[in-house]
């Protein structure tokens, strides 16, 4: 399965692609970085619940001392999400993290490396990396696009944030020939907002569309990733007007402090989490859940005899 002595499998993960068993990727720095303690360990096994209730196998993707790890145990996912010292590694980043044992929570590409190394083909997460505001003159993109370019792998999210640059970001993903539909809609969702106020050309019905979609990307031998934009239910969405007023507070606000480059996106979301009394927070959780019960759907149409 797995070529690199470097990299843990846990053996439900092994035994699972052996027995063609659905499977659904798991990131963790959404619980290492994007969600505040303890609700971060709740809503890590609360997602693998959620996938093996759907009839799937969950496989938490992170580092641990130095070894990147498909399929946390419990322990190790609890373990990982208390570590204070607990670092965000990206594709980059994981020789380095091998070489100098830290522990990390795995990002959107980091995550879709390591899954397609041990064939999942499957992936869920909140939100993606894309292209931020001002970088036209930062270049600050993030890696998550480049890498989604060059992995065969299905990922569900609920778009990308809405702190990016949402335009450029589709603009970018056209360039990189990541293919992109909108679940059961056009309107390319914002994360905490259901319509971010712009389109996608293309929308799947159901999750079996959606894997004959990425069976026909393997058929035409197609090396990037199939994209499935899941919006949030507008019922649970960020009211639009608040979610447009406080980022426009939390855009100034980051403008005044002179917050950039990395901090930039941490510094945004916790101002929108101030600022909303913790609404954001609710709407980020209810956002990942509906993106993994959705990844798990897929997964299991995806090992349908056809």
């Amino acid at each position: 399965m797995i070529l690199s002595t470097a990299i843990r499998v846990s053996e439900a993960v092994r035994e699972a692609v052996a027995d063609g068993t659905p499977l659904v990727a798991l990131e963790s720095t959404i619980f290492t970085h994007g969600l505040p303690r303890p609700i971060n360990l709740e809503v890590a096994l609360e997602a693998e619940e959620l996938v093996r209730s759907h009839g799937a196998v969950p496989a938490t993707i992170g580092v641990l001392d130095g070894v990147p790890t498909i399929g946390l145990t419990r322990d190790e996912i609890q373990r990982l999400s208390a570590i204070d010292e607990v670092v965000k590694v990206s594709q980059r980043d994981l020789s380095i993290a091998v070489v100098k044992g830290l522990s990390g929570g795995t990002t959107v590409a980091a995550t879709a490396f390591l899954a397609h190394s041990a064939r999942i083909r499957v992936f869920a997460t909140g939100g993606l990396g894309g292209v931020h505001r001002g970088a036209a003159e930062s270049f600050d993109e993030s890696a998550d696009l480049v890498t989604l370019a060059e992995i065969p792998v299905l990922v569900v999210s609920a778009g990308v944030k809405s702190i990016l640059d949402i335009p450029a970001t589709l603009e970018r993903l056209e360039t990189l020939n990541i293919t992109v539909a909108g679940y059961r809609t056009t309107r390319y969702p914002g994360f905490y907002v259901a319509d971010s106020g712009f389109t996608v050309e293309h929308s799947v019905s159901s999750p079996e569309e959606a894997a004959s979609i990425l069976r026909t990307q393997d058929e035409l031998g197609l090396c990037s990733a199939v994209l499935i934009a899941n919006p949030i239910d507008e019922a649970s969405q960020l009211a639009p007007e608040t979610h447009s007023r406080v980022l426009a507070a939390a855009l100034q606000a980051a403008e005044s402090a002179g917050v950039a480059g990395n901090a930039t996106t941490p510094f945004l979301l916790e101002y929108m989490q101030r600022a909303t009394e913790g609404e954001s927070l609710r709407v980020n959780v209810d956002v990942y859940r509906g993106n993994v019960v959705l990844g798990a759907e897929i997964a299991t149409a995806l090992s349908a005899p056809r």
